[in-house]
């Protein structure tokens, strides 16, 4: 099963059309099985931004699709609108759910809603109903399913200098998940990329195992933060019964092309578990930077 994870498209002002048009050369290379797009779809929330958004979709690879709200795609300034209909042009040109479940004999994918537009404008909010929906999804399924969460908003920051806010409550969710068994929680809105594990913040959640995390950049605007400042990137998520694998791409100015950055692997959390009559023998996770 491989993912393509795209996010924080920025269609508006900040778009550049030949890193889009990059994207949609390479990604039928990959052979991606599922698109997962984790928010900011627009810059401003704009009914010809979300059409020229929908329109780029259907450019890349037909295959079944995970998508999420951003806290870019409700309203900013137009506060009526974003108090009372705060995802009309979402639902209209992007996806009518907020919230969805995709599920096969291999795996299941939770998107969740994580903008907030009347509290949390830029930060967002899982309110306990979501959390709720993503229980009775997960709760019921086979143990050996890949269990994967996407969200706009992040549930941990990026370990570098620009020290960013959570979302509040990022522990309960991150909670909620280690009890629900999910081994991959996919995100974006940091406009760059963090590949790591849920116990590097919180080390008494899940410490057998933690939940792995990708933050996904921005993938086709000008808005990249920090060591990603100018720069765009995607992941490609592959993923098996006992490995997880993640190779991060990122956009060359030179080239014009997306190529591979870097590659981790880790094992999936319940298989890393040691058999009652073998002794424990823990595996790391594996990172290869430089080139895949």
């Amino acid at each position: 099963m491989k993912i393509l994870h795209v996010s924080d498209l920025h269609f508006g002002p900040p778009y550049l059309p030949r890193v889009g048009e990059a994207l949609v050369e390479v990604a039928p290379s990959l052979d991606p099985d599922l698109l997962v797009v984790s928010g900011d779809f627009t810059q401003r929330a704009k009914p010809e931004q979300f059409q020229a958004a929908a329109e780029f979709l259907q450019r890349l690879p037909d295959v079944p699709r995970i998508v999420v709200p951003g806290n870019h795609d409700v309203p900013l300034y137009r506060v009526m609108e974003r108090l009372t209909e705060p995802h009309r042009h979402y639902r209209r040109y992007i996806s009518d759910e907020l919230n969805t479940v995709y599920q096969t004999d291999q795996i299941i994918v939770v998107g969740l809603d994580s903008t907030a537009p009347r509290s949390a404008i830029s930060n967002g909010r899982l309110h306990q109903a979501k959390l709720e929906f993503c229980r009775h999804a997960l709760s019921e399924v086979d143990r050996d399913l890949i269990k994967v969460v996407v969200a706009h908003h992040h549930f941990t920051p990026a370990p570098d200098y620009l020290h960013d806010q959570t979302m509040p409550k990022a522990r309960r969710a991150v909670d909620l998940f280690v009890e629900l068994g999910v081994d991959v929680i996919l995100g974006g809105h940091l406009h760059r990329a963090y590949i790591g594990n849920t116990l590097d913040f919180y080390p008494a959640a899940g410490r057998e195992h933690g939940i792995v995390i990708a933050q996904c950049g921005t993938t086709t605007s000008r808005r990249g933060r920090g060591r990603e400042q100018e720069k765009n990137s995607f992941n490609e998520i592959e993923l098996t019964d006992r490995t997880i694998e993640i190779t991060h791409h990122l956009y060359d100015d030179c080239t014009e092309q997306f190529s591979p950055h870097s590659r981790h692997q880790f094992a999936r959390g319940h298989r890393r578990l040691p058999c009652p009559n073998q002794p424990k023998t823990p595996i790391d996770a594996v990172v290869e930077s430089g080139t895949a």
